[in-house]
């Protein structure tokens, strides 16, 4: 059966245009009530479960640990020589004690996300401000630090303060009291915990609306045997676990610096020193990002010129095949916030320093999301997002040096603002056997690429012992494929007995991100998403990113062509130079006043009625092609108004902008869920309309019973429109 969805992006006939008129009522970071609509969406009573079993687990092996220890005469801790800090964990079930391991090293460089900033490329004033992360590390950071201000909290009864999580946190938030040692997101707030019990701590935080936390450590790879690596283990499926069910919640790790150590002594691909197959514990999770660190050289334009995986970055791949690491950010001679004082600082390089790099960037982008969508991204969107936007590196497609590539928050952010213009960012629902198709014009200067992101459940089938274990960890199987005139595009793949091979195009059967590229491509195309075998819970909820398209004709210029079109007694028409599918946005106010009136509408007129004799008026106006796509303003033109005479002329004045709103409608609940309720008297004549961010009209009918079924629409954001006798109102809600 098929899901009933558009088979295509028509030439948009209307933009919703919602953003401007909300701004002011919305928070840019994670207030109670965007906690509880996370949380609304949050399998809470299975997380609370799945945490009561980790504590109890945890006090049980916490026991058997420490017995272990006395009787093999184990350290519990210690710090190496290279200034790493190591901490038995726990036993495997084969009886090996695993040590977490920091990831630092004495080698070079450094992370992307300043296009973001007030003064950044974009200019789109991004800092991490109300946002909030979590790190765990070999003990808490120095919270008083110079560069953390009030920001930094110890969060839980940790009191062993490191300098590996004070260098850390400081790459994630640092202020910039010292220039150089400025973090990424530098005015976020961040929680800092030790490792000692990270997942019931994630659990509980991620239950809690917590968006992502951070893990520059791992398990060390000296001291397991190995078919430890490459292999989905117990900790890899446990922290799958908490990510599905906790869908916004995203972990970010370190792949860890053991690439010239000859740890693994039996690897799937190569010889020992080749440096393949290292990935381990919750590195090799299938829901998380895992982070490799790479030499990078940026042009002055923010392009990447050149980058290759640094000497000491682990490699994969997973035994069956996955893609690890997914992304690779910088992480040489990061200068950074140090623990020795509250003015101290170090320098220090390893992929523990790259992960904060990639975790601090993906806040921004989180933070810039709910800027313009009134809600955050689910975590599978945001993987997608920025897997679907990495620089490529060396050949084309994938690779288990590097993942998809060198991150680019830049292209990244890019992609969210043409959201619905050139680009198509969707969460959408996967039910067993249905078939999802969205049909959609390549803009026929970029190359088309198409990907899909989803939080998997986690494997049942955990390895206990099997050396370079080729099971399949993925549970859900879903599959992207691109279809023009009988022809289908397939996605990339790459092959753990092929570890140095170029990435191919087919069936992917491992990985929950799926991406389809074609170049040159040129005019109609139909994606299609599909499932093997049978879904896990009948269902699997997906992201779809969508890039090198045009969903419509408008072109973002400045309207032209303004001039009086016709005046009278009662009023003045000013018309200017139409375009195809642009709504335009109206501003005016007699001269002098402090605000603007704004008005939008899709035809070139508008019409002054009510105006005083004797009165100069100021006009401007901009194109808008979607919601977050604009021109800028044409410059203000003045018109006195004289009766029938109507003098006009232009002059470069700018004002500040302020928005009058329009009426309002209230609904609840907001998430909605099956249905949504207006609150307020409607008349028996009231007709509604729901409208999506396409500017698709995808239901309507009679308002009078004040209750509306949403329970057919797709997840997502939609603006719900009431013709009533007084007037229309309208009003943004979000589809669970």
């Amino acid at each position: 059966m098929d899901i009933n969805i558009p088979t295509s992006l028509p030439t948009c006939k209307r933009i919703i245009l919602t953003l401007t008129l909300l701004t002011s009522v919305l928070s840019f970071g994670q207030n109670r009530e965007q906690a509880l609509r996370i949380q609304e969406e949050t399998n809470v009573s299975d997380i609370q479960s799945f945490t009561s079993e980790l504590k109890k687990d945890f006090t049980t092996s916490r026991s058997k640990v420490l017995s272990m220890a006395k009787a093999n005469g184990w350290k519990i801790s210690e710090t190496l020589k290279d200034g790493n800090f190591v901490e038995l964990q726990e036993v495997g079930p084969d009886g090996a004690p695993i040590y977490y391991s920091t990831f630092s090293d004495n080698v070079s460089q450094v992370s992307r996300a300043n296009a973001l900033y007030s003064n950044g490329a974009l200019q789109l004033d991004l800092s991490g401000e109300g946002m909030q992360v979590g790190v765990w590390d070999g003990g808490v950071a120095l919270s008083s630090h110079q560069e953390f201000d009030t920001r930094a909290n110890i969060g839980d009864a940790a009191n062993s303060v490191s300098a590996h999580a004070t260098m850390v946190l400081g790459t994630l938030i640092a202020s910039g009291v010292k220039e150089k040692a400025k973090g990424v997101a530098f005015k976020a707030n961040a929680t800092t915990n030790d490792w000692s019990r990270d997942k019931i701590e994630v659990a509980e935080a991620a239950a809690n609306g917590l968006l992502l936390s951070n893990h520059s450590y791992g398990i060390k790879s000296d001291r397991v045997p190995e078919w430890y690596f490459g292999s989905y283990i117990k900790v890899s499926q446990d922290w799958d676990k908490i990510m599905f069910n906790a869908p916004y919640y995203l972990m970010v790790s370190a792949a860890g610096n053991a690439q010239r150590m000859g740890d693994n002594a039996a690897p799937i691909f190569g010889k020992t020193s080749d440096g393949f197959d290292l990935m381990l514990g919750f590195a090799a999770s299938k829901n998380g990002v895992t982070v490799a660190a790479a030499d990078t050289r940026i042009n002055s334009d923010g392009s990447l010129a050149s980058a290759t995986v640094t000497n000491y970055s682990n490699f994969g791949p997973m035994d069956d095949s996955r893609i690890k690491p997914d992304i690779a950010g910088g992480g040489n001679n990061i200068y950074a916030a140090n623990s020795s004082s509250t003015t101290s600082y170090d320098t220090s390089s390893g992929t523990s320093m790259a992960t904060p790099g990639i975790t601090g960037s993906m806040l921004l982008l989180q933070q810039y999301y709910e800027r313009l969508n009134a809600t955050f991204m689910k975590a599978a969107t945001l993987k997608g997002i920025v897997l679907h936007t990495a620089d490529d590196v060396d050949a084309p497609g994938p690779d288990f040096k590097m993942g998809w590539g060198v991150m680019n928050a830049k292209k990244a952010a890019e992609l969210i603002t043409n959201k619905d213009y050139t680009s198509i960012i969707s969460e959408e629902t996967l039910n067993n056997g249905a078939t999802f198709t969205m049909t959609v014009k390549a803009d026929g200067t970029h190359p088309l690429i198409a990907s899909i992101s989803w939080t998997d459940p986690a494997a049942e089938y955990v390895n206990r012992g099997i050396l370079n274990d080729i099971t399949p960890a993925l549970v859900n199987d879903l599959d992207i494929r691109i279809l023009k005139d009988g022809k289908e595009y397939l996605p990339w793949k790459l092959s753990a007995a092929k570890a140095t091979a170029a990435a191919t195009k087919g069936d992917n059967t491992v990985d929950p991100y799926e991406r389809v590229e074609i170049g040159n491509a040129a005019g109609e195309y139909t994606i299609v998403v599909t499932n093997k075998g049978i879904l896990k819970g009948q269902l699997q909820n997906f992201s779809l990113v969508v890039s090198g398209i045009k969903t419509n004709n408008c072109a973002i210029t400045v309207p032209t062509g303004t001039t009086i079109a016709e005046a009278s007694k009662e009023q003045v028409n000013i018309s200017w130079n139409a375009q195809t599918d642009a709504l335009f946005e109206v501003q005016y106010k007699e001269q002098g006043a402090a605000n603007w009136t704004t008005e939008y509408q899709y035809e070139a007129v508008k019409t002054f009625n009510g105006l005083t004799n004797g009165k100069i008026y100021e006009v401007r106006l901009r194109t808008f092609c979607s919601e977050n796509v604009m021109s800028d303003y044409t410059s203000v033109m003045e018109f006195t108004f004289e009766g029938e005479a109507t003098k006009m002329e232009e002059e470069a004045v700018y004002e500040v902008l302020s928005i009058e709103e329009p009426l309002k409608l209230a609904i609840y609940p907001n998430p909605a869920v099956e249905q949504i309720s207006i609150n307020g008297a409607v008349s028996e004549n009231a007709r509604f309309s729901i409208v999506n961010t396409m500017g698709l009209t995808v239901k309507t009918g009679e308002a009078s019973q004040k209750k509306i079924d949403v329970a057919n629409l797709s997840t997502g954001l939609y603006i719900l429109t009431v013709q009533d006798l007084e007037g229309v109102k309208s009003t943004k809600f979000y589809k669970s």
